[in-house]
């Protein structure tokens, strides 16, 4: 018989088999044909791999929704959130105030203030105040006699626009000599550094004072003039800045040649807007990159943010050994393997940022994240501690004593966070349960730190480096402030404007240059050259000027 002709026979399932003997009597039977059944459980598998998947797929979107959830919190905070990190310390020991009990801001009731400024150099207009007629006595009539005069002290601030008329005598000649003038005229005061401009040195100068050092629009200094009655269109200022450029170019170029001598930088960037297209650029936005020195802040422009910026820049370093204090981007990372006689110490600030934002993000990890900054604290107060007592002109073997000591507990706190750190990392590896968010925050944390830790050790054995890269993104907090204010720059060569007018002003600041005195005297110098830069820029350089120049130069201007 063909055994496609063959009846298929009744199979009871084997699990309802098992069990009929604890049926009770009379109760349904499941029969499938044999058929039915090999197809059930050929599917078995099937379904079982189906469900892990969804598994899988469940515990991924709970991952995801953790993170999501984190992210939220932490946007939340930054815009909404009142919560410091001493609070947060404070819950965590059990310390926390109420906000009722709170020392309230600013002075304290009771405490002893400093008194009135003294303002020595600010120069003092006398107003006599009389009396309209000689006071006398309401009963007897008796005049009153003149006595001691009383004297207070009033602060005031006085702008207003004027137009300098300037008259210049002319001479005739008062003999019949031949082979020289007629008439002959005085010299033309240096009092316009743009020879075809109307507008005078004072007019530049607070111009470029107030949009690159204050970060001031230029349009809201118009307006102001406007209001003081002089009207003046922007065309013009944007006419008479791009021929300013060059006269601050050899300042700037002075700037960078000298920051090639030394040997320890702070480098960071951040956004530019230059609304000007250029061949081989997409987009507006450009990149402001500062690298500071001791002695140089020095700002440039650039379409990109890779380390051929910084690579270009310190092309030329006179030093065999450079130490660059940075964040973990990538570029520089890039730039030290590129060019190996540089050493980059990267920033504890964003390590320490690292754990807050994780303790903002996701509240279950808020103790385990300042249990971490509890322990960066110490490694800054040890440091710190130790700064004092390091002599720059020794060696660490030839420090003090209590040099050593503190070197010794620096080294010790490092050694027990680095055992720490390595032992979590070493745990979640040879975890197999990687679904856990909380776990896998910690690690990613901890890996970076493990990671950069090199980078990250640079102050140990160099007690001149600071932990942190807070000097860096100090210079260019006031730029950022400009870019939100005025929005960057219009075109190419008033990007390079920014970047020079804020290389110098930053400069001066560092050297303790009062930045207003030193604009009037080169912008008169400039004047003086009939509006070229000056020949001899060692008068305008603080490393170059002597100490009686730099203390005139650290004063307010006296146009008296």
């Amino acid at each position: 018989m063909n055994a496609s002709c063959q009846k298929q026979s009744p199979v009871i399932l084997p699990a309802i088999t098992a069990q009929l003997t604890d049926l009770p009597i009379g109760s349904p039977q499941i029969i499938i044909s044999e058929k039915e059944y090999l197809v059930f459980k050929c599917e078995v598998g099937y379904w079982q791999r189906m469900h892990q998947k969804a598994l899988r797929r469940e515990e991924g979107l709970k991952k995801v929704i953790k993170k999501q959830e984190g992210q939220i919190r932490d946007l939340r905070n930054r815009l909404f959130g009142k919560k410091t990190e001493k609070e947060q310390t404070a819950k965590k020991e059990g310390t926390a105030k109420s906000t009722d009990s709170r020392r309230p801001r600013g002075q304290q009731a009771g405490s002893k203030g400093h008194g009135r400024t003294v303002r020595p150099n600010l120069p003092e207009v006398e107003q006599p105040v009389d009396f309209a007629d000689i006071p006398k006595c309401s009963k007897c009539a008796t005049y009153y006699t003149p006595d001691e005069s009383k004297e207070s002290e009033i602060i005031e601030v006085e702008v207003k626009a004027y137009r300098r008329r300037i008259v210049r005598r002319c001479m005739k000649k008062g003999c019949s000599c031949s082979g020289i003038p007629n008439t002959i005229t005085a010299p033309m005061p240096a009092v316009k550094v743009i020879p075809k401009s109307p507008y005078g040195i004072s007019i530049w100068e607070s111009v470029l004072l107030n949009k690159f050092h204050y970060s001031q629009p230029t349009n809201r200094l118009l307006n102001q003039y406007t209001e003081f009655g002089l009207p003046i269109s922007a065309g013009s200022i944007t006419g008479g800045l791009k021929i300013l450029k060059n006269l601050f170019q050899p300042v700037y170029d002075a700037l960078h040649s000298q920051q090639m001598t030394e040997d320890r930088f702070h480098n960071d960037e951040s956004g530019w807007k230059v609304f000007e297209s250029i061949d081989d650029k997409i987009g507006n936005k450009w990149w402001l990159w500062v690298c500071r020195s001791p002695s140089v802040v020095f700002f440039q422009i650039a379409p990109g943010r890779g380390a051929d910026v910084p690579m270009a820049h310190f092309q030329n370093i006179e030093q065999q050994k450079i130490i660059v204090i940075c964040d973990r981007y990538s570029a520089y990372k890039s730039l030290a393997r590129q060019m190996p006689f540089i050493i980059l110490a990267f920033c504890w600030a964003h390590i320490r940022r690292d754990f807050l934002d994780a303790a903002r993000k996701y509240p279950e990890l808020e103790e385990w994240a300042l249990y971490w900054v509890e322990k960066i604290g110490e490694l800054y107060h040890i440091n710190k501690q130790r700064c004092r007592e390091f002599d720059q002109k020794l060696s660490i073997r030839r420090q003090s004593a209590l040099f050593k000591r503190q070197h010794e507990t620096l080294i010790e706190k490092m050694e027990v966070m680095a055992k720490e750190r390595d032992a979590f990392v070493d745990s979640y590896q040879s975890d197999d349960t990687k679904f856990n968010i909380v776990a896998e925050v910690k690690y990613k944390i901890l890996t970076s730190l493990q990671n950069h830790w090199q980078g990250s050790s640079v102050f140990v054995e160099h007690p001149e480096v600071p932990m942190d890269n807070n000097n860096g993104e100090r210079s260019i907090r006031n730029p950022v402030t400009g870019r939100k204010n005025f929005y960057g720059s219009g075109s190419l060569w008033s990007s390079q404007l920014a970047a020079i007018m804020f290389s110098i002003f930053q400069t001066l600041a560092l050297g303790g240059i009062n930045c207003n005195h030193w604009l009037r005297l080169y912008l008169t110098a400039c004047a003086e050259n009939h509006g070229k830069a000056p020949e001899d820029l060692s008068t305008f350089l603080p490393w170059k000027m002597d100490g009686s120049r730099h203390e005139q130069l650290a004063k307010p201007f006296d146009s008296s």
